[in-house]
């Protein structure tokens, strides 16, 4: 059997030899043009890809260069999806062209119902260099993962599994190591990686996108609420002074965000090791603990093994917990788990959703029809010229398996509208000056799953005030969960794309337990974000984003006592509370930056402020 096994191999490397295959990873291309890079879904559809986000415009060519090495006549495969197809039998809006050295090839994009190769033509190449460009031909959304040449006969396998990928591309591998790994720069990640580091960890802090700042980024635009600088601990939260956008509102221009500040912010930490567009993808453990975390680039494919004794999960949808095992819930609890009034009165699935919020702006556009499904009229669309947080889908879907599909319907539901106004609505008047100024291609999500910590905050304990020994930083926000708006559940039964809420508001503010801020079954895991230990209707009030930055400030102290006691996260609370208290006591924020957040509190303490 073992010396099948090498004749095996040694066959399929001789064939290799023989052959000229190529696969061009598209978010690898050296010009982009107008394409851009979504690695939100690469966990599950495999890889990074790039899309022709042009709001009914298309973009650029993304153009790069290729080395064929023998003269041929070569099968060209693209790697596509129709994101339409869950709604829309017909022809999609996202085609694209492939074009070789000025010479385009079939259209593809438009028919695929899954992540699939789609043959688009042959083309007789001499060897040398050739260039290749993606042509989009609609700026609907287009999208593309990789392009395989080959002058044999082989087909590529439809899920393009790493293994085949790193077979034709290897990638380099190199190795780091820290005190602390922070995965995830949202404005808990931030935090986290700042407070310890200004303690005196040498930090890591990854993330899987060009831009810091998570939901409160120019990408997604979601405005930062509840309060800093209250209950026990009024030192806490004055960090997120030092980066957090003084400006509020959801669905803004992209300077409200103040991306620059929040790099800067970052890069003025001398102990802080900023590795932006790194997707976390696999984690090693030894025994109960995480040995290691490997990232990659999601450009390069560059892979970077990152060491440490400690490691923070801020990644929102809980990657690195997930990886690593920890304990972890999603959905919502029954009522009688934890007598909790505002829980179904039996578990199950739904979360609340993800936003694709956008805006229009004064100018003219010829908008083309778009109808994909969606069934639109004057009685069922909104006479509406922007859509923020309410935007809301996928609440009856699950947030990690099928987000493509979630954010899919999110822009579905936004070209479908915007296209009934400007062509068909009796109103259409009203938007003949207008035309849209910028939409998300990436969701803001608000919920999937949460890691089980040596505590699991609870309905009761927020609206009872429970007093713990542990308590942290301070929570203001209302209790917050979204369910499907009524009217688009009566127009769009299952296919809702409208969100509504009710603000149930704290008595005082509420201290969350250090117990919540690590994982009960990994021993270096830390958490800050909505993916800490607490059930559905406790996160309605912790997920919003100055409490998370305050978690991050809270971890980011545990994470120094435990490499100033050789401890653990449960360590901390068992021996060295006092401590962190004191710690909490100072904060780790700048004292002489004035608080610039008194907008979106949510809070009864409105009139405090």
């Amino acid at each position: 059997m073992k010396r099948f096994c090498v004749i095996l191999i040694c066959t399929i490397s001789c064939l290799y030899m023989n052959a000229d295959r190529m696969l061009l990873e598209a978010e690898a291309f050296s010009n982009k043009g107008g394409w851009q890079i979504d690695q939100q879904f690469m966990d599950i559809m495999g890889s990074p890809y790039i899309i022709a986000h042009g709001m009914g415009r298309p973009v650029q060519d993304a153009e790069t260069v290729f080395n064929v090495q023998q003269t041929g006549t070569y099968n060209v495969y693209v790697r596509t999806y129709n994101w339409t197809s869950p709604w829309y039998k017909g022809k999609g809006p996202g085609s694209f062209c492939v074009v070789i050295n000025g010479k385009r090839l079939s259209i593809s994009g438009d028919t695929e119902k899954t992540w699939t190769w789609t043959h688009v033509g042959q083309k007789k190449k001499k060897k040398g260099v050739c260039k290749i460009a993606l042509q989009d031909m609609t700026g609907f959304d287009g999208r593309c993962d990789a392009i395989y040449l080959t002058n044999d006969n082989d087909v590529p396998p439809s899920a393009a599994p790493d293994s085949w990928r790193r077979q034709l591309n290897p990638i380099q591998t190199t190795s780091q190591h820290y005190d602390f790994v922070v995965i995830g720069g949202g404005v808990g990640g931030m935090c986290t990686a700042v407070s310890a580091a200004r303690l005196g960890l040498k930090v890591a802090l990854v993330n899987n996108r060009p831009v810091w700042g998570g939901n409160n980024s120019s990408e997604i635009r979601v405005h930062l609420g509840g309060l800093v600088e209250v209950g026990n601990y009024p030192n806490l939260g004055r960090m997120l002074c030092e980066f957090g956008p003084s400006r509020g509102g959801n669905a803004k221009p992209k300077d409200y965000y103040e991306d620059a500040k929040k790099d800067s912010f970052l890069k003025a930490e001398p102990n802080v090791t900023l590795l932006p567009n790194y997707h976390a993808v696999r984690v090693e453990k030894q025994g109960s603990k995480i040995s290691e975390v490997i990232i990659r680039h999601i450009e390069s494919g560059h892979q970077i093994i990152l060491e440490a004794p400690l490691f923070a999960d801020c990644t929102g949808d809980a990657n690195i917990g997930y990886l690593a095992g920890a304990d972890f819930r999603m959905g919502r609890e029954g009522s009688s788990e934890f007598n909790e009034i505002y829980a179904p009165a039996e578990p199950d699935s739904l979360t609340m959703g993800a936003s694709v919020q956008w805006y229009s702006v004064k100018g003219k556009e010829n908008f083309p029809e778009f109808d994909y499904g969606m069934g639109l009229n004057d009685d069922n669309c909104d006479q509406v010229l922007k859509g923020e947080w309410t935007w809301e889908t996928g609440m009856n879907k699950n947030q990690i398996t099928q987000a493509e599909q979630i954010r899919d319907y999110g822009l579905l539901a936004v070209y479908g509208t915007w296209s009934w106004l400007k062509n068909h609505s009796k109103n259409k008047a009203r938007y003949a000056h207008r035309k849209l100024g910028w939409v998300a291609y990436l969701a803001g999500k608000r919920e999937s799953r949460r890691l089980m910590g040596d505590y699991i905050l609870k309905e009761e304990d927020i609206l009872k005030n429970v007093y713990h020994e542990d308590a942290t930083c301070a929570t203001t926000w209302s209790i917050d969960l979204h369910f499907p708006d009524s009217v688009n559940h009566i127009n769009f039964p299952g296919r809702e794309y409208k969100s509504a809420t009710i603000h149930r508001r704290l008595k005082d503010a509420y201290g969350i337990p250090y117990r919540c801020l690590y994982s009960r079954n990994v021993e270096n895991l830390f958490m800050a974000g909505r993916n800490v230990s607490e059930t559905h209707v406790a996160l309605g009030t912790t997920r919003v984003m100055r409490t998370i930055a305050m978690m991050g400030e809270v971890v980011g102290m545990a994470a120094y006592l435990c490499h100033k006691h050789n401890s653990t996260p449960r360590g901390v609370y068992w021996y060295h509370l006092p401590e962190l208290k004191s710690l909490m006591n100072t904060g780790t924020g700048r004292a002489s930056v004035p608080n610039n957040q008194h907008y979106n509190p949510s809070s009864l303490l409105n009139s405090k402020k």
